[in-house]
């Protein structure tokens, strides 16, 4: 049995910078993750996706971004237990619990920081009878390494940030880009927008709203994408690869059935410190929900440092907490 003080269910970026605040109070972490990695959907996903609201990088990729996490921590020395999935809790004699994984695990803690993220998910697929034989053919939901796409046609589909995001992205990699939305008014960051009218204007993209993909064709590998347009009617475009961006499905799985309070597939928390229904047990980042919740990583780092606060009191009880500026002491001055 792996005995620590926090065990952290998520090694995404706000389960890694858990760690961190934990560290500086002297608390030990361990964490446990399906992925073989660390960095959540970041390592998984989109690695190479850059971020724009990190504090003090205007821009940073995915995967430099769980580096540096990672290199933040390392003083602190935590514990991981990678490919296996948190599945069952329960709670001992002695107040801490007990969870065990999907491949027989046992990890024990008195407090349990849930950092899952969107929790297990699945991408969102568009309704095109034949686009399952055309995956990995052609056809991808998620962009992992964008040079996949360096000097290819590619049509990328969605109204929200990630196909915003990605298109500007790709102007500079692909030879050729186009993005289409089923409606007029997308769902994206304002500035990204602005730059995608302004990547069309330059000829760089092509933008086309009120259509929708609903072929496709090729011969073992994709070579057009069937574009419905309201006024044009249906086209054949050919191009190299087809990229829905229609998010994620997300789904709680095991943690779903710890008897916390769930609201639409997210955990309630109370903001004073993000602690759920069940004494000893957080949960911070975008697994959690309360009245104004953004889910941004800014913010899941906002509500791990609350949280360890109100963990420290729980393994410490007759200790008085002494928080000090970093900038102070340091990080070695824990």
């Amino acid at each position: 049995m792996i005995k620590t003080d926090i065990l952290i269910v998520g090694a995404g970026p706000v389960g890694l910078f858990t760690v961190f605040e934990a560290g500086l109070l002297k608390l030990r972490c361990h964490l446990v993750d399906a992925l073989p990695q660390p960095g959540g959907q970041l390592s998984e996903i989109y690695p190479k996706k850059p971020i724009y609201d990190i504090p003090g990088y205007p821009s940073i990729l995915a995967g430099e971004l769980v580096d540096q996490l990672m290199a933040q921590i390392e003083p602190f020395k935590p514990g991981f237990t990678l490919g296996e999935r948190a599945e069952t809790i329960e709670k001992l004699e002695d107040e801490s619990f007990l969870i065990t994984t999907s491949r027989g695990t046992q990890l024990n803690a008195p407090v349990i920081m849930i950092a899952g993220g969107l929790g297990s998910f699945e991408p969102r697929k568009p309704p095109i009878a034949n686009i399952a034989s055309f995956e990995d053919r052609g056809v991808e939901y998620i962009i992992r390494d964008p040079e996949l796409y360096r000097d290819k046609r590619v049509v990328v589909a969605g109204g929200g940030d990630s196909a915003l995001d990605w298109t500007i992205f790709l102007s500079e990699v692909a030879s050729e880009v186009m993005l289409i939305h089923r409606r007029k008014e997308f769902r994206a960051a304002p500035d990204s927008v602005e730059k995608a009218h302004e990547l069309a204007e330059e000829g760089k993209i092509t933008l086309m709203t009120d259509a929708q993909a609903v072929g496709l064709s090729g011969n073992g590998k994709l070579t057009d994408v069937v574009i419905k347009h309201k006024e044009k009617g249906e086209f054949s475009q050919p191009t190299d690869h087809f990229i829905p961006l229609f998010g994620l499905s997300p789904k709680l799985g095991p943690i779903g059935d710890w008897n916390l309070k769930i609201n639409k597939n997210a955990i309630e928390v109370d903001t004073f410190d993000y602690s759920t229904n069940i004494p000893g047990i957080f949960a911070v980042g975008d697994i959690n929900t309360y009245p104004g919740k953004l889910k941004l990583i800014l913010c899941g780092f906002h509500e791990a440092t609350l949280a360890v606060q109100s963990a420290f009191k729980i393994i410490n009880p007759d200790k008085k907490l002494s928080f000090k500026y970093t900038t102070v002491n340091g990080v070695n001055g824990f």
